[in-house]
């Protein structure tokens, strides 16, 4: 069984699963839609990758104001919680994903990738440090 991390925006959703040892996480793809309502291609295809990658369990970045408030985004993250669950009958925990954005852009830096490439890549960076993450935390038994 593997973990799915998934980071949840307005046109795409960052797509990182874990290895079978739940140790680590590598990113695997973008989904991308035209419409921030239209999901059902963005659905079909996340069960498309959970039955590829033999997937029990959802990590879903929530994007909690710095305050640890709920906003817009985070409302419209727990709808789309609701509707992955009832699709796939799958487990889905959320995740604070305060910072994960920044922190991806940081190693993108780092790395060397130019500005104007690091759109293409944020997304599913942000899912492997969200699903890792989690990943880290349920090894020290703190699930």
């Amino acid at each position: 069984m593997r973990i799915m991390g998934l980071d949840f925006g307005s046109k795409t959703v960052g797509v990182a699963i874990s290895d079978p040892l739940l140790i680590t996480a590598q990113g695997i793809e973008i989904i991308r839609r035209k419409e921030e309502n239209k999901l059902r291609r963005t659905l079909a295809r996340i069960e498309e990758l959970i039955e590829e990658y033999q997937v029990g369990e959802i990590v879903l970045g929530l994007p909690k104001n710095m305050n640890d408030t709920l906003g817009v985004r985070a409302e419209l993250t727990m709808e789309f919680k609701d509707k992955l669950e009832r699709r796939t009958g799958l487990p889905v925990h959320t995740w604070d994903e305060r910072l994960t954005t920044v922190a991806a852009d940081k190693t993108m830096i780092e790395a060397g990738i130019r500005r104007e490439n690091r759109k293409e890549f944020v997304d599913k960076i942000a899912a492997v440090l969200i699903l890792q993450g989690f990943l880290d935390c349920a090894g020290q038994g703190e699930k």
